[in-house]
């Protein structure tokens, strides 16, 4: 699919397999394994194509684990948004927001405070690059840019570095009310079995049942049980209509209401108006979620750290005939409730599907749920998008760690699929978990013989922008001066597939 960005080109910066760095999820100190790019600039159908390889962004930063070397393999998820079936659990917070503005009342418990954590929360940990230590490259290296052998680009078109190096996570999540899958184990005492001088336990239906008929028996105008009345009275029929998310956040409000909520949908790269008038009070919630849930030191959320974690984005902004009408790119949706910011989710809309970022929200609110009740409504968003755009219809929900209990969470989103790190292909999460149960490392594709689709076939073709030239890799390869670097040029081509390779631009100083 050609970019439809206006000319839109990426550029990628590869840094290769990093040392490993420390883990989020079990701790280790040097487990967190992966591969990384800086991401000068990024079309979203170039994005879009790497994130269902394995690959995800933090900042301007992408970085892809290494499955089957890092200590907790992190999978792909991905939920169909047309096809989601909310559970009992979503119900739950989305009545409780409901009632909360409506009457004001709120329901503090554990339950509902843990479950308002982030659906992707990817700090960045330090490493030995700060991201403002990130050199740009140089302007006469970017502009202007020309292509050697006009035939060989024919042939073509025919066919914070923040040290994230590892993007390892905060300490939590977006969780739902029940945190996690656990199987009980509860020691029975051995008794002597049921008291047979007793009546048998009753059902309260069953004697409500009981209690009706004999009200029957004693009315002279009523007709007795001799008179055919059924022992067991054919219920009334009940609707079969289900709920849908929509029946629940598109309630027309009332004039007496307690509370108000508007989402808000802004641009946040490039920085749009009404992005950057509410800048300060976004980024001061931010703050308070930060040394508040995850315990930071207050000077560590700085407005910089902010603004390069989750303002700064690579992907060039684009919009489409046949696209959804605020375009694709990076955008916040911020919470506003009465008139402040009280959540900010943070989203990258791409030609398939809302891929959500992080959320961050004023831990005061945490009584609403707002980590799942963000999660709801970036899933009604998407099948909103998708009335608009066809091809958008799923919710990326960042990475599943099966290894880490406290991260299963988002397998309580159905219908949901994992991505193959091998195969490339997507396989519902439901025939994954036995696989996972007895190795954190899997092949989820059965078919052993079907394999990558989109592999390497042919390294010369990787498009490489050096001294301000584009130019295929082969024609790279005879005129650079220096060691050869065809082992990290193979690696990175076989990584982001032959398309990518072909379609965007690999920097070379």
């Amino acid at each position: 699919m050609a970019s439809a960005g206006g000319g839109a080109l990426s550029i990628m910066e590869y840094f290769g397999g990093e040392n490993g760095n420390r883990c989020g999820y079990c701790k280790s100190d040097s487990g967190n394994l992966s591969h990384g790019m800086w991401a000068h600039s990024l079309t979203v159908q170039d994005y879009q194509d790497l994130i269902d390889r394995g690959w995800r962004r933090s900042g301007m930063y992408v970085y892809k684990p290494i499955m089957n070397e890092t200590c907790c393999p992190q999978y792909t998820i991905r939920l169909s948004a047309l096809n989601f079936q909310l559970n009992k659990s979503h119900k739950k917070v989305l009545k409780k927001m409901l009632k909360y503005l409506r009457v004001g009342e709120v329901s503090h418990s554990n339950s509902d405070e843990l479950s308002g954590e982030p659906m992707d929360s990817q700090v960045p940990v330090s490493c030995n690059v700060s991201i403002l230590d990130k050199p740009e490259i140089p302007e006469e290296d970017l502009k202007p840019l020309y292509t050697e052998h006009k035939e060989t680009e024919k042939e073509q078109e025919s066919g914070n570095r923040e040290t994230v190096l590892s993007c390892s996570p905060g300490l939590c999540d977006r969780k739902t009310n029940c945190e996690e899958e656990t199987t009980i184990h509860s020691t029975t005492k051995q008794g002597k079995g049921a008291d047979m001088t007793k009546p048998p336990c009753r059902k309260a239906k069953a004697i409500r049942k009981e209690r009706h008929l004999q009200k029957l028996q004693e009315q002279p105008d009523k007709p007795s049980l001799s008179e055919n009345v059924p022992v067991n009275p054919t219920p009334k029929s009940k609707c079969n209509y289900t709920k849908s998310i929509e029946d629940f956040i598109s309630v027309t409000p009332l004039e007496n209401a307690a509370h108000s909520l508007e989402v808000r949908l802004v641009r946040s790269s490039p920085a749009c108006s009404q992005f950057k008038a509410s800048f300060q009070e976004s980024y001061q919630v931010y703050k308070r979620y930060q040394t508040t849930i995850h315990q930071d030191p207050p000077d560590k959320p700085t407005i910089s750290q902010f603004t390069r974690f989750l303002c700064n984005s690579p992907l060039e902004p684009e919009t489409r005939p046949d696209g959804p009408p605020c375009g694709y790119g990076s955008f916040h949706q911020q919470y506003w409730l009465d008139g402040k910011i009280i959540a900010v989710g943070v989203i990258d809309i791409l030609p398939y599907c809302v891929s959500s970022v992080y959320l961050y929200y004023d831990p005061d609110y945490a009584f609403i749920s707002p980590g799942v009740y963000s999660a709801l409504r970036e899933i009604a968003f998407t099948r909103e998008l998708q009335g608009k755009a066809a091809d958008l219809r799923y919710y990326y929900m960042g990475f599943y760690i099966h290894s880490c209990p406290k991260m299963r969470y988002k397998g309580q989103y159905k219908p949901s699929e994992l991505l193959c790190p091998e195969s490339y292909s997507w396989v519902s999460i439901e025939k994954c978990f036995s696989l996972l149960e007895h190795s954190k490392y899997c092949r989820f594709n059965c078919n052993a013989n079907e394999g990558d689709k989109d592999s390497l076939t042919e390294l010369g073709r990787t498009r490489v922008l050096y001294k301000r030239t584009v130019m295929p890799y082969s024609v790279y390869k005879k005129r650079r001066k220096g060691p050869n670097d065809e082992t990290t040029v193979k690696q990175y081509s076989g990584l982001v597939g032959q398309t990518c390779a072909e379609r965007m631009l690999l920097y070379r100083s």
